[in-house]
């Protein structure tokens, strides 16, 4: 019983050891650059970030063939970002240890809530232990605070330029128009009405003039599905069976509700299926939609033969293509 009393004796705390720079001025100096020195890689890390955001392009990256060019400028992204804060961290640390207060206190359990005298009290010892921590009067620690935090506070800032800008009305052109021949892609080959038998399927783009290239984006927006029915088939207002051709109708092959590429057609059944979420639109109706998320019919582009026999565009699209967006309202 005395052995386990003996054991639970609070055993005290050990002798405190005064630090160096709480009695030498040189070893406080020698701290005091320790720290600004820190908080200034933090900063150059946060300018690398920076610099390799905005103003380094990618292919100043090829002299790193392993990682690849996009690869290489991420890594720096990263680095950047990572010695800005990770700078800073430690910084604290070090003025923590080598330059703050380093008296030890030991406060007695109480009440949630203190009193208001200590309250008050406690507020004062704020006061006086931040004077006492040295910011006001070591310049240096405080210029070099600020400039890191303050250049690793733009940093999500600077991820904002990701958002935009705008797209104004990008999302509702494309580059069909009336008289634009259809081309097959790949090949870029202009289509006729005999090229296409009954039942058959063909991915067309618009054939665009002299010079100008084709966009990623404006492949996204432009790629078309023919398709080839027996004119008897449709079931189409009036409107609509006037926008095909001796049974050729052309529908958008971006589905409207999450973009993908509505790539199955089911010659049977005539339907045309999105293979991402099983949106399925039936031919014969102006691809109504019969089953799955999507929230309306791929548009349909109205398509007649110019003066060779080419397929082309009456005119361009009467509504937007792709999945639905926040200004609209389907």
């Amino acid at each position: 019983m005395s052995q386990e009393i003996e054991r639970l004796t609070d055993p005290g705390l050990p002798e405190h050891v005064h630090r160096k720079a709480d009695s030498d001025p040189v070893a406080a100096k020698r701290a005091e650059r320790q720290v600004a020195i820190l908080f200034g890689l933090s900063a150059i890390g946060t300018i690398l970030f920076i610099v390799s955001y905005i103003y380094i392009p990618l292919n100043i990256f090829v002299f790193l063939p392993i990682l690849g060019s996009t690869n290489a400028h991420q890594l720096f992204l990263g680095l950047g970002l990572t010695f800005s804060m990770f700078f800073i961290g430690i910084g604290a640390i070090q003025w923590a240890k080598t330059l703050m207060p380093d008296n030890e206190v030991i406060a007695e359990r109480h009440e949630f809530r203190s009193a208001d005298e200590d309250r008050s009290d406690f507020i004062a010892t704020v006061k006086e232990r931040a004077g006492a921590a040295g910011l006001g009067r070591r310049s240096l620690i405080k210029r070099s605070l600020g400039l890191s935090l303050g250049l690793v506070g733009l940093s999500p800032l600077l991820l904002l330029r990701d958002l935009g800008p705008l797209p104004g009305k990008q999302l509702e052109t494309t580059n069909w128009a009336s008289g634009v021949r259809l081309v097959t892609d790949p090949g870029n080959r202009p289509i006729k009405p005999s090229d296409l038998e009954v039942g058959a399927v063909a991915q067309v783009l618009p054939q665009l003039p002299a010079g100008q290239e084709r966009t990623l984006n404006s492949i996204a927006k432009d790629a078309l599905l023919l398709i080839r029915l027996r004119p008897e088939d449709f079931q189409l207002s009036p409107e609509r069976l006037s926008w095909t051709h001796e049974g050729i109708i052309a529908f958008s092959k971006i589905c409207t509700h999450m973009g993908c590429a509505v790539a199955l057609y089911e010659q049977q059944t005539k339907h045309l299926l999105c293979p991402c979420h099983q949106s399925t639109f039936d031919v014969p109706r102006a691809a109504k939609l019969i089953f799955g998320p999507a929230a309306r019919p791929l548009p349909q582009l109205a398509i007649t033969v110019d003066s060779e026999g080419y397929l082309v565009a009456k005119q361009g699209f009467t509504e937007p293509v792709g999945p639905s967006f926040w200004e609209r309202s389907s």
